[in-house]
């Protein structure tokens, strides 16, 4: 009986090792993916990181209902197990998930087909004598957001100009992740585009960093950089857009976006700098 036993271990093991590395068997037909095409890249090429503007839970009830998804979401505080913050996934990064909504970036369209959408647990803003107060994000937060955002950058080889905000690919729709966003933190760990102080005061060339300039040049630029900019565009579309901007650019060299909405001052020589210099940045210097 032993030998019986014996006999038939030997004959599966056979069986298994008969298999071609790289032959995938499936019902009905093999798949042979030994040689694999040169000219292919990821599908995903964008990141773009959401606030909820609701608690956890409304949030992921919203995230998980028929009418908008997201691929991950980050609670404001995550609890932690095992030494290690837990972020929520709620669609498979190999589906695509209806986050993005009309949008727009860097000549393409239709973004949720191209992207990975991160929601962030966020109240999002409050307004107040007519300027908005944008809410705060936790330090555990953003701590739990870096590992996630670089290994997906990493994964699909998402280039820093293309880890955007919602309102950098739909402005006039959009206000996340805000301005309160640390922008410049994630870039520091390699998240994003972010300028140089030396390469900023350049461009400045002595002028102070509210110095108007003039609104056309200012649209050309950010076209160029990436943003959707429509030469039949209204004087109010086109502030939506500069508007913007502030969101992923240094709240040191403009004012944040409550105060830029009232005053104008987003139309500044500060926004030339920005768009102008995006398209070299890479790295942080």
């Amino acid at each position: 009986m032993r030998r019986v036993f014996w006999l038939v271990a030997a004959a599966l093991l056979l069986a298994g090792c008969t298999g071609e590395k790289g032959i995938v068997e499936k019902e009905g037909y093999q798949l042979d993916t030994r040689r694999q095409a040169q000219a292919a890249y990821p599908r995903i090429k964008v990141l773009v990181i959401h606030y909820t503007a609701d608690d956890f839970d409304s949030s992921l009830a919203t995230l998980t209902d028929k009418q908008v998804s997201s691929h991950y979401l980050v609670p404001a505080v995550p609890p932690r197990y095992n030494g290690k913050p837990r972020i929520w996934q709620l669609v498979p990064e190999q589906e695509l998930a209806w986050h993005a909504g009309i949008s727009a970036w860097r000549g393409a369209t239709r973004l949720n087909d191209t992207s990975i959408g991160i929601e962030l647990e966020n109240r999002g803003w409050q307004k107040s004598a007519g300027v908005k107060y944008f809410a705060p994000f936790e330090p555990a937060q953003i701590q739990a957001l870096i590992p996630l955002a670089k290994d997906i950058i990493a994964r699909y080889y998402i280039k820093p100009e293309n880890v955007v905000a919602h309102a950098d690919i739909a402005p006039q729709r959009k206000d996340d992740p805000g301005p309160l966003f640390p922008w410049k933190q994630l870039a520091q760990q390699g998240i994003g585009a972010w300028p140089d102080a030396q390469r900023v005061n350049f461009y400045l060339a002595g002028r102070a960093p509210h110095t108007p300039v003039e609104t056309a040049s200012l649209l050309e630029l950010l076209a160029r950089y990436g943003y959707d900019v429509k030469p039949d565009m209204t004087p109010r579309e086109q502030r939506r857009v500069d508007y913007g901007v502030p969101d992923a650019f240094p709240p040191d060299v403009i004012q944040r976006r409550s105060g830029c909405r009232n005053s104008g001052d987003c139309r500044s020589v500060a926004g030339e700098i920005r768009a102008g210099l995006a398209r070299q940045f890479s790295v942080v210097a």
